[in-house]
């Protein structure tokens, strides 16, 4: 039985913190500065983690082993399971020829990539997010872009930053109702005070998303349909997380935005010249392609496994539906695992949920399946494409088993409570750290929540001490956290494998890092001036 101390390191809290900041120090920079391959920069991490672990903090090597490995099994399930299944489907589209035909379609909206970037990796993104997570946004939108004309670095780097502000409520609410789990504080209140965060930064992704796509020249020729599409975006995220359903609210403001854009889209298209190369890398090519006619049954196969998914996702939340898939789901303890708390009690890492028919990645093979007989792919092919799947993703694989591997350990060993504690200390300032706690997990993690369940209990404990809002501050771990989404290494891989960069992810770090620097200052500033009488009428 192993108990994690805050302050192993001659009982400073301090030095404790420092210590345990190495293996996400080592992290960064392998990634972002020495440039090394993102599975090679996980397992270094690792390492740093199992030696500070079982140095640092007294941790047997057995049960620091157990855990890495526990980390690594959840990252093959449900994780792999989950995106690997999605990266099949579009396989599956392309083996067929549909994913050019939805290509078209979408074009046809707009052939402006600045809509498309919109539309595609934002609002039909978010709508992902809120019924499976799990990278399947980033995983299925990537490509989506790429077959548009989109370049694969920008294509990846725009799913990225569009996959940031739907994390905070998708999949269908579970980061915020695993916030309540951990913390016994209200979810509804919860939702309702992170949906008066994250809209606000949801403002201004899309003119972000526009001008990545296009620089300035994109900004002063699309700024409206931005605007349009932040603002129809984060008005119906706010009302739905507050006053109908905060497991709808990524749903819903994705499907808004989404016809609120194609609409704005149609009626004040972007002002043009002659010049205007934003329609693709080579739009010569690709208009025409669109203008090629498009028999009506075979658009909508193109659309149909899409649609299959969300009719999946929606079928699955009936709580008939949900309560069977749930009947057959298993818990167990990590074999050999035996680890406490800091406050002595059990720990809930070592507990495995094998939850083999509801997991997302199930649901998906559901929904390939069904996507088999619309689309009148073989047995035979469809094994193949998911043979071939796996074989692309097999360095991803073995990051994202790195990766969440250093995230248990961490977390079994005391680190990640040590560097929360630390930070915590920080009393009335910590309204202003308390996202960047948050950022910081799900930059770990790769899901809010995973870095809710981290630091849920941790952000009460904080605001307590520092006589500041409970709500607030645990909502702010969920809202910091959606921005550390673009510099998630799961995510960076998920992104880089689908669209053909792996062994790129140091490059998509270095160019996600900057904006979400950025964007954790702003969440930051907005937090504390919500902690103050400036904009304490927010709390709800």
């Amino acid at each position: 039985m192993y108990r994690p101390t805050l302050d192993p390191l001659a009982g400073s809290l301090a030095w404790s913190a420092l210590v345990a900041a190495l293996p996400i120090v080592t992290l960064f920079l392998l990634l972002g500065v020495f440039r090394v391959r993102a599975w090679l920069a996980a397992l270094g991490a690792l390492a740093v983690a199992l030696g500070v672990s079982i140095l640092a903090y007294a941790m047997p090597t057995g049960q620091a082993l157990l855990t890495a490995g526990q980390g690594a099994t959840f990252a093959l399930f449900p994780l792999v399971w989950t995106f690997g299944t999605a990266i099949w489907i579009y396989r599956m589209t392309v083996t067929s020829g549909h994913f050019d035909v939805l290509r078209r379609s979408f074009a046809r909206v707009s052939d402006d990539q600045r809509v498309q970037a919109m539309v595609i990796a934002f609002c039909f993104g978010s709508v992902l997010e809120g019924l499976a997570g799990q990278g399947t946004p980033v995983a299925i939108t990537t490509v989506m872009l790429l077959a548009l004309g989109f370049g694969p670095m920008k294509a990846a780097t725009v799913a990225l930053v569009a996959n940031t502000v739907p994390a905070a409520f998708g999949p269908l609410g579970l980061p915020i109702t695993t916030l309540a789990g951990v913390t016994d504080l209200p979810a509804d209140t919860l939702g309702a005070m992170a949906g008066r965060q994250v809209p606000v930064i949801a403002l201004f992704i899309p003119l972000l998303l526009v001008f990545m796509v296009d620089g300035r020249r994109g900004l002063r020729r699309t700024w409206h349909i931005a605007v349009i599409c932040g603002l129809s975006f984060a008005l119906a995220q706010f009302l739905t997380s507050n006053y109908f359903s905060v497991a709808l609210a990524d749903i819903v403001a994705g499907l808004v935005s989404a016809v609120v854009v194609a609409v704005t889209a149609r009626s004040w298209p972007p002002r043009r010249t002659d010049d205007d190369a934003t329609r693709a890398d080579q739009p010569d090519a690709v208009e025409e392609r669109v203008d090629q006619p498009d028999v009506p049954a075979e658009v909508w196969r193109a659309y149909a496994p899409y649609l299959v998914i969300v009719a999946i996702f929606g079928l699955s939340q009936v709580p008939v539906v949900s309560g069977a898939l749930n009947a057959v789901t298993i818990l167990f303890d990590w074999p050999g695992l035996h680890l406490l708390t800091v406050s002595g009690e059990p720990s809930s890492l070592p507990v495995f949920r094998f939850n083999w028919l509801s997991s997302t990645g199930t649901l998906l093979i559901a929904a390939g399946l069904i996507t088999m007989v619309i689309l009148r792919i073989t047995p035979r092919a469809a094994i193949v494409a998911y043979g071939q799947t796996l074989a692309s993703l097999r360095w991803a694989i073995l990051t994202v088993c790195g990766l969440l591997a250093l995230a248990f350990v961490m977390n079994g060993s005391g680190q990640t409570a040590t560097l929360g504690t630390w930070m915590a200390g920080a009393g009335g300032l910590f309204a202003l750290l308390s996202p960047v706690l948050g950022w910081l997990g799900v930059a770990l993690t790769g899901s809010d929540t995973s870095s809710n369940s981290l630091f849920g209990a941790l952000q009460v404990t904080a605001a307590q001490r520092a006589g500041l809002d409970p709500v607030l501050l645990a909502a702010a771990n969920a809202s910091g956290g959606v921005i550390g989404k673009m510099i998630s290494l799961q995510n960076l891989t998920i992104a880089a494998s689908a669209v053909g960069l792996s062994g790129r992810e140091g490059d998509l770090f270095r160019r996600m890092f900057g904006w979400s620097v950025v964007l954790i200052c702003a969440m930051a500033l907005l937090v504390g001036l919500q902690s103050t009488p400036v904009l304490s009428w927010m709390v709800p």
